[in-house]
Parts: structure tokens; C-alpha cells; sequence
């Protein structure tokens, strides 16, 4: 048998991540499926984003999760997310 290498993902919800600091948040969500769901249309339209949090989620995948992009992209990630609906 042949061991598998894959590359290591990114953490689905960054906490305390300091590659982040400054980026702006566009929207806050309360479940990590829903905000998963938004972060993905985003990088859909190549908007660079990254799903924050301050404590890690619940086992079911609750807590306050921020979409969040870089600054320069706040205004076209925003008119994005506001013309959704999931």
C-alpha cells in the first residue's frame, strides 16, 4: 500500500490569525455552512477573502464567523454579498 500525500489545507475559519489583521469584514454569520457558502461566491468572482473568528466554532459548526477581505476589496465584495440570496 501506497501512502497518499496531499497538500496541508487552510483552516476552514482562521482564529487569531495574524495574515488577516487589517482586512475588513463584510459580513457576519452565525454558522460556518452559511458563511462557507458566501466566502465560496466570493472566490467565484476571484474577491480574495478568509472566514474569521475569534474562538473557534461549536461541534456543530456555530459561533460568530466574519467574511472578511482586504481592504481594497470591501466595496465590490459588499455590493456582492448584498445582491445574494442563499
Amino acid at each position: 500500500m501506497g501512502l497518499f500525500s496531499r497538500k496541508p489545507r487552510e483552516p476552514q475559519v482562521h482564529i487569531d490569525d495574524p495574515r488577516l489583521d487589517g482586512w475588513e469584514t463584510v459580513e457576519e454569520y452565525t454558522d460556518v455552512p452559511t458563511a462557507s457558502a458566501f466566502a465560496g461566491r466570493l472566490s467565484e468572482l476571484g474577491i480574495p477573502n478568509a472566514l474569521v473568528a475569534d474562538w473557534a466554532p461549536d461541534r456543530h459548526g456555530r459561533g460568530t464567523i466574519y467574511l472578511q477581505v482586504p481592504g481594497e476589496h470591501h466595496d465590490d465584495a459588499t455590493v456582492a454579498v448584498e445582491g445574494w440570496d442563499l
